[in-house]
Order: C-alpha cells, then structure tokens, then sequence
C-alpha cells in the first residue's frame, strides 16, 4: 500500500495557462445499434493535463490541512474507536438520504434496541435503518479487506453487494457489472430523452479496468484531487444498475484511508454533497459536456475544507460536552452506577435499560436509579414516552453529532 501523504505537487502547479479544452475532453457520446447515444469516458488522467493554477493549489492546501487537524484531533479523542462508529454512520445517514431515505440518525443508533425488542420486518422506517446499515457494513468491510487485498473491481463489486443486501435494489444483480443500459433523467425518462446515458454495458468492464489501473499509478497527483477525479469518472461509468451514488460516496473516504491519507474513515462528504446537491450534478455534467475536471475539483477540494473543519468543531465540542457533564456529575451525585450509565451514554448515545443493564454488568434497578438521576439532571431524556421498551438519549450529545444531517437539498 502506497502512502500518498507527502507528494510532489510541483509538477501540478506548472500546469497553468492554455487554451480552452475541447469538449470531448472527458469523453464523447457515441450511437449505439438501437439508436441511442451513450457516453463513453476517456481514460484518466485528463488530456489535456489537469490545470492547477495558485487559486486550486490554495485551496487545496487548505483541505489537506483540515483533512490533517480532524485526524489528528481524532487521535486526541479518549475513544477513537467509537468516535469514528458514530461519524461513518452520520456519513452513511446522510448518503442514504440523498437517495431518499427518511430515517434519522437516531434511528440508526437506536438500532439495537429495536432488534431487542424485535420489531417487525415491515415497521415504519425498519428498510432505511437497513439501508444505513449496509452503508456501514460496506465500509467496514472494504476497510478490513485493503489489509492485505488491493482496490480493485472484484473489491468494489464485494462492497456493491454488501451495500444492496436485502434493501432497495437488491433484485438488480447486486455485486455485479450491469449487463443492461442504464440513464440518469427526471422521473418518466427514457433513454432517448435522458439527461445522461454511461456507457453501454459492453464497455463497463473495460472502463472500471481502466479506473482501476489508474487509481494504482502514482503519477504525483495530489491524492486529494486523485479522489475527486476517481469519484467524478466511477459516477460517469455508473457501472451497477443500482446504488452507484451510495458506493461513489463511499469510494472517496475508502480511498483516501487506503492511500494513507487519513488513519480513520471521518470525512463524510456526502454532507456537503446533499447541501449542494445542484451544483454537485452540475459539476459532475460540466466534466462530461465540456470537460470541464478543473471546476469539479475545486467544489470538491471546498467541500473537504468545509466538512473537516466542521467535523473537527464538532468533535471539540462534543470533548468539552462531556467534560462539562462529568463535572456536573460528579458534584450532583457521583455514584458509582451513576457515573458507569452516563458513560455508556459518551459511547452510544442512544440506549434502553435493558441494554445499559448488560453493558454495566449491573442490576435493572442500579441501572434504572442512574438514569433518573441523568434524567432529572437533563442529560438524558426518554423520547418514546411508552412504558415498555423506553428509549433514552443523551440530547445535547445528540443535537451535536445531527445538527448537519436535515440541510436543504441546494
């Protein structure tokens, strides 16, 4: 495995200048036997080169050091570990939402207690939670596997299948290469009237081989806008005929854990995806119809300035949160029990007695008196309102880790 940490970023910077490009830059659009046009990629790099002129080079040096100060300040973090099982889940969230899903992030934490309390298959909601939860699941998967398996297609299929397992999309040859034409258009598109038809399946396998081969060369791109330029070329070829937005996502942090980039899965662009949700689209088609990589790159490499400076804001708060709430507990009552339930709550946010009873090693009633206590402290609160199956959740920790996870779709 490469470390990707310290590039030249000299050969880049020259790169300035030049005519316009020409729009079959990305690729072209080719007619195919039934009468349609579909586009064919370009391998990558881009040719002509990729310009990286002082604005970009600038800017991308301000994501790297963000990228930097998040994992570095996760380290800092008393449970990394945990820390980072609640941010891919927020990341998963939030990718799932963008492809319409209407759980919550509580939800998703709250997962155990509705297997605990065995909720039917059909419940409100139950389907998202699963989606979410094939996100995470795929993550972590494709993460254990790099350890000793290289990025490649056969991984990327794995992880597509573990994403679709048993949600939607799951009947549409989950961790297989599509062997039909897919498009992008608004709903009662067809082919012929789509705003986007990938290349035809005859071409996929040839494409994500080219991508492959391209993401193992170390040309000295940086690997910042290496990322960017995979995630927007794995988008073109779309090569699944379901859940190519939900793995495109998923590709960027993968990645850039994979090159060393980052020690911990923690940057969660689809947030910044899903806040600019037009533009997103708009850059990905300016790629294709005018070949346009560089004003791509840009709204890539600000999106990972933004989302890692506010992860990392969040992060310092959540640490002076809890620090703030060890204090108040230990001069309200600093029993034992009280102390070992509230810092169940520091690791997962959302918990029930019944779980909180066999995480203490506790009895239900100790358990039951520390969560009065964190109850009538306003540190936790019951949110099902039901006598059975309660649920509580730390609310201020809560508020902190959703507060970006319901922006307007731009």
């Amino acid at each position: 495995m490469s470390d990707h940490k310290n590039v030249n970023k000299s050969a880049w910077s020259e790169r300035s200048g030049g005519p316009p490009f020409p729009n079959d830059r990305a690729g072209v659009n080719i007619q195919q036997a039934t009468g349609y046009k579909a586009f064919i990629p370009k391998a990558l790099p881009p040719e002509p080169p990729f310009r990286l002129d002082p604005d970009l080079v600038g800017i991308l040096s301000e994501a790297d050091r963000a990228l930097g100060k998040l994992d570095g300040l996760a380290s800092l973090i008393p449970d990394p570990g945990l820390f980072v099982y609640l941010y891919v889940r927020k990341e998963a969230l939030l990718s799932s939402q963008i492809e319409g899903t209407q759980c919550s992030l509580e939800d998703i934490l709250g997962e155990a207690e509705a297997t605990e309390a065995q909720a039917p298959d059909g419940a409100p909601g139950s389907h998202d939670v699963e989606e979410v939860s094939n996100y995470v699941a795929a993550m972590n998967q494709g993460l254990a596997r790099l350890k000793d398996f290289p990025v490649s297609s056969r991984l990327i299929r794995e992880m597509h299948a573990v994403l679709l397992q048993g949600v939607r999309g799951s009947a549409k040859t989950p961790g297989e290469f599509r062997r039909s034409q897919n498009w992008i258009g608004r709903p009662g598109a067809t082919v012929a009237t789509a705003d986007f038809v990938p290349p035809p399946p005859h071409e996929v396998d040839r494409c994500m081989g080219e991508l492959e081969a391209y993401i193992h060369t170390l040309d000295g791109t940086p690997p910042l806008i290496k990322a960017a330029l995979v995630h927007a070329q794995f988008e073109t070829i779309h090569p699944f005929l379901d859940g190519n937005g939900r793995l495109g996502r998923l590709l960027i942090t993968f990645l850039l854990c994979g090159w060393n980039v980052i020690e911990r899965p923690l940057l969660y662009l689809s947030y910044y995806f899903k806040a600019y949700r037009t533009e997103y689209y708009s850059r990905l088609m300016g790629i294709r119809m005018r070949g346009d990589w560089e004003s791509w790159v840009r709204f890539f490499l600000l999106g990972v300035k933004e989302t890692a400076t506010l992860a990392a804001i969040t992060a310092r708060e959540i640490i002076a949160l809890h620090a703030k709430d060890r204090a108040t507990l230990q001069q309200a009552d600093p029993a034992p029990i009280v102390i070992r339930v509230y810092e169940q709550f520091c690791r997962y946010p959302v918990l029930n007695a019944q779980r909180l009873t066999k995480m203490t090693e506790t009895s239900y009633p100790s358990v039951s008196r520390g969560l009065k206590v964190l109850g009538d402290l306003g540190i936790v609160r019951e949110v099902t309102g039901g006598q059975r199956n309660r649920r509580y959740v730390y609310t201020e920790y809560m508020s902190l880790l959703t507060r970006d996870t319901a922006l307007p779709v731009g």
